[in-house]
C-alpha cells in the first residue's frame, strides 16, 4: 500500500470521527423524536464560537472549555424544545412549519454570530495545535487525532446511555411506544425534552472539536447539514454504532476521492455513495 493511500485511509478515518461527533445529536432528534431539526450545525458553530471566547481570554484548552459548556447547551436544549413543542406538537403541527421554524433558527444564529463577532474567522491555542505524531508511517496532526478520539469516547457514552439505561431506553422507545411510556409513569415530551438538551449538549461538544481541527466562521455549518442528514439516514435513523460506521465511510469516501480526483468531486461522490448504499440496503446500515 501506497504512503499516499495509506495517509488518505488515514485522514478519512479521523475525519469520520469528527464527523459521527457532528451527527450524533442528529441521531438522536431526527432517528428517535422525529424532529427535522435542521439548526443543528448552527449550534455547533456556536459552540466553536463560545470554546474559541473561553481559550482566547481564559486561556482554557478547547475541548475541556467545549465539555464545561455542555450543561449551558442542555439547558438551551430543553428551552428549545419547549418553544418547539408548545407552537407544533402541542398542535400537530410539527412536519413542515417545525422544520421552517428551524430553518429561521438556523439564519437568526448565522446573523447573531455576524453580528456579535463578525465575519473573521475563529481560531483557538493549545499546545498540541501544530504538533504531529507518526502513525504507520504516515505523519498524523494531533489537531485531527486527538477530536477523534474524544468523538470515539462520546459515541461510547452516548451508546451506552441508551442501551444501557432508564432514559436512555425511554428515549428509544419515545417515538414508537408513547402510550406505554405513560403506562409506566413516564411523560413522552419530558422524554423528548432530555433527549433534546442531551442532543444540543453533543453539538457544543462537536463545535469545540471543530474549531480544534480549523478555524470556523459563521456560515460554516451550512456545510455541514447535507453530511448530517445522509450519516443519519445511512446510519440507520437512530442507531449510535450506525451512525460511526456510516460517519467513517463517509470520511473515508471524502479524503480518498480530494486526495486522487480533487476536493471539488468529494461533495459528487458522498452523496452517490448514499444512493448507491441505500438502495441496496434501504433501512440504513444498521437497525435501531
Amino acid at each position: 500500500m501506497s504512503d499516499l493511500l495509506l495517509g488518505a485511509i488515514v485522514s478519512g478515518l479521523l475525519l469520520g470521527g469528527f464527523y459521527a461527533a457532528v451527527t450524533l445529536g442528529m441521531t438522536l432528534v431526527f432517528g428517535y423524536l422525529n424532529i427535522v431539526n435542521i439548526a443543528h450545525p448552527a449550534f455547533v458553530i456556536v459552540g466553536s464560537y463560545l470554546t474559541s471566547a473561553l481559550n482566547s481570554r481564559w486561556g482554557l484548552d478547547p475541548i475541556v472549555a467545549g465539555v464545561m459548556l455542555m450543561p449551558l447547551f442542555f439547558a438551551l436544549g430543553v428551552a428549545v424544545h419547549a418553544v418547539y413543542h408548545a407552537s407544533f406538537e402541542a398542535r400537530d403541527e410539527d412536519s413542515l412549519r417545525g422544520l421552517a421554524f428551524f430553518f429561521g433558527l438556523m439564519f437568526i444564529i448565522e446573523v447573531g454570530l455576524i453580528l456579535q463577532f463578525g465575519v473573521d474567522y475563529r481560531l483557538v491555542g493549545a499546545s498540541y495545535i501544530g504538533a504531529t505524531v507518526t502513525l504507520a508511517s504516515v505523519i498524523v496532526p494531533l489537531r485531527m487525532l486527538i477530536p477523534f478520539l474524544v468523538a470515539i469516547a462520546l459515541v461510547t457514552v452516548l451508546h451506552l446511555f441508551l442501551t444501557r439505561s432508564f432514559f436512555g431506553r425511554a428515549i428509544r422507545a419515545v417515538s414508537q411506544d408513547p402510550v406505554g411510556l405513560r403506562l409506566v409513569g413516564v411523560h413522552p415530551v419530558r422524554i423528548k425534552r432530555i433527549a433534546f438538551g442531551i442532543a444540543m449538549a453533543t453539538a457544543c461538544l462537536a463545535g469545540a472539536l471543530l474549531i480544534v481541527i480549523g478555524p470556523v466562521e459563521p456560515s460554516t455549518g451550512r456545510g455541514y447539514i447535507g453530511r448530517v442528514f445522509a450519516i443519519v439516514v445511512l446510519g440507520g435513523m437512530g442507531s449510535v454504532v450506525g451512525t460511526l460506521i456510516a460517519a467513517l465511510l463517509l470520511g473515508l469516501a471524502e479524503s480518498l476521492t480530494a486526495t486522487f480526483y480533487g476536493p471539488s468531486w468529494s461533495p459528487a461522490v458522498v452523496f452517490g455513495f448514499l444512493l448507491v448504499a441505500l438502495a441496496a440496503r434501504p433501512s440504513g446500515l444498521v437497525s435501531r
